[in-house]
């Protein structure tokens, strides 16, 4: 597992405890709970969104990279460097894709 899909897993085990300590506190009437619940499930969603955007931005890299490879490989007529460059710029979409 890597350290994105970890920090995101991190994030909603949170958000799901937060939302634990919410419902306790309600059921039990213990307002401070309810907060703390609620600050937790923030929290989390928080460190989520966190590694949505750093992935995003990976992504983005990835695809200008991916574009200046293929552009370079156009000049100078590397087919190869073209198809490398074309494969980042889709893994970099790709990527960003899926975190949106």
């Amino acid at each position: 597992m890597n350290s994105n899909t970890q920090e995101r897993a991190g994030g909603k085990a949170d958000e799901w405890t937060g939302w634990a300590k919410e419902k306790v506190g309600e059921l039990t009437g213990n307002q401070s709970q309810q907060v703390e619940g609620q600050a937790q499930q923030l929290q989390g969603q928080a460190k989520q969104e966190d590694a949505k955007t750093k992935e995003t931005i990976k992504g983005k890299a990835e695809e200008v990279g991916g574009s200046i490879k293929e552009g370079f490989g156009n000049l100078i007529g590397n087919q190869q460097m073209q198809a490398e460059g074309k494969a980042s710029q889709l893994q970099g979409q790709a990527r960003q894709s899926v975190n949106k």
